[in-house]
Parts: structure tokens; sequence; C-alpha cells
């Protein structure tokens, strides 16, 4: 469970994870920063800056499979966990913590 026992780090509920289709993102706007959560078929939950390193293509808008992320606008692939790069010298994505709580609801770590 994410806690905010660390400097500089709030925890945010960005509400029910239905919200989020299975196999799909969405973009969240949190505070002042723009967020994509996804949720693929593998159960588990990520969130990544909302806008690709390369051009700026809407990454909630993307295609997933398993952990990888492809960029709606020029295919290049992103590993959710890590943020790196497949296949391509692209900056890395920022990615954020993310879990479901007992409620159900989406709890997102932003420093």
């Amino acid at each position: 469970m994410l806690t905010a026992s660390e400097t500089g780090v709030r925890i945010y509920n960005l509400g029910p994870l239905e919200q989020v289709p299975l196999g799909e993102g969405r973009a969240f706007l949190v505070g002042s920063t723009p967020v994509a959560v996804f949720r693929p078929r593998n159960g588990k939950v990520y969130a990544t800056q909302a806008l690709c390193t390369h051009k700026g293509g809407p990454l909630a808008d993307g295609l997933l499979g398993g952990e990888t992320l492809v960029c709606p606008l020029h295919a290049y692939r992103f590993n959710l966990a890590t943020g790196q790069p497949v296949g391509h010298e692209c900056s890395a994505l920022r990615t954020y913590a993310v879990v479901v709580g007992p409620d159900g609801c989406i709890r997102l770590a932003l420093p």
C-alpha cells in the first residue's frame, strides 16, 4: 500500500478502477500533472506521464500488450513497469507508483 510518509509525496484517489476499462488506458489531470493510467489484461495497474517522449502522443490512447505500451502516433513501444523504451532510442517515460485500494479505488503517488 502507498504511504505518504516519504518526503514530498502526495497520494491521490483517482476514483473507481472501473473507469479504466480492462485492456485500456485513461488520462487524468492530477493537480497540475497530466498522467496516464493503464489497466492491461494481466490484472495490474500502471501509471506514466501522459505524453510520449518522442512526439508528445497521447499515451492513454495507445495499445497495450502485456506490460508493453505502443504510442498511437508513431508506434514507439515502452515497458509500462519501468518506462524504458523497447526497441528504440527514445527517452524513457516517467512512471508513478499506483495501487488499487481495498475500496476498489485507484491510488496514485506523485512527488
